[in-house]
């Protein structure tokens, strides 16, 4: 089975898809996103293992409001307040020991970016929570920055494609402790 691409005009078509856990393409702000519902661990597992991503290394949450994210992460001090709008940097924020291995990985923290891409930032509104966000590429090959290159590495290994443009950035997001400001990922 191909997998199915929606165009932008229905966003709205990825709702049920997200509740059933499936797995997805949309774009970022540089390249597209291999997505699900990151509170559905077997969706999560399926994310991995199509990508072939070792959960040791953790994910990504790009949400549209920092609230849709606090549920995971310890109280911020008022420096890290300031850090948690929308910006083209993510940040790595200390993680409650309560937030699911299978997102932090071997870490106690997670990583999150308040996206300022339009349909990412509607997907997020519109699905009332965070997103896993990993660059749609298999590990080791290239970030898929079309439609096409997400089908010639993941056709019929997940189930929706949702296309639309990418943001300006010429590369993946910049990678920030959010405590000490140190670059993890230039």
């Amino acid at each position: 089975m191909v997998s199915t691409v929606l165009s932008t005009t229905k966003t709205q078509d990825i709702i049920l898809p997200f509740r059933q856990g499936k797995i997805f393409a949309y774009p970022t702000e540089a390249v597209y996103g291999l997505g699900c519902n990151p509170d559905d661990e077997s969706a999560v597992m399926r994310l991995l293992n199509i990508k072939g991503r070792p959960l040791s290394k953790g994910l990504i949450l790009i949400a549209s409001d920092f609230s849709q994210v606090e549920k995971y992460l310890k109280p911020l001090s008022e420096a890290q307040q300031k850090i948690t709008q929308a910006s083209d940097t993510t940040y790595v924020f200390p993680a409650l020991k309560s937030a699911p291995k299978w997102l932090t990985g071997n870490f106690n923290s997670l990583a999150i970016r308040v996206t300022k891409h339009p349909l990412a930032r509607e997907l997020c509104e519109l699905l009332n929570s965070a997103l896993v966000s990993t660059s749609a590429n298999l590990s080791g090959q290239a970030p898929a920055k079309s439609t096409v290159e997400v089908i010639n590495q993941f056709d019929k290994k997940i189930d929706l494609i949702l296309e639309g443009k990418l943001g300006d950035s010429q590369k993946t997001s910049v990678i920030r402790d959010s405590i000490t400001n140190q670059i993890i990922r230039a």
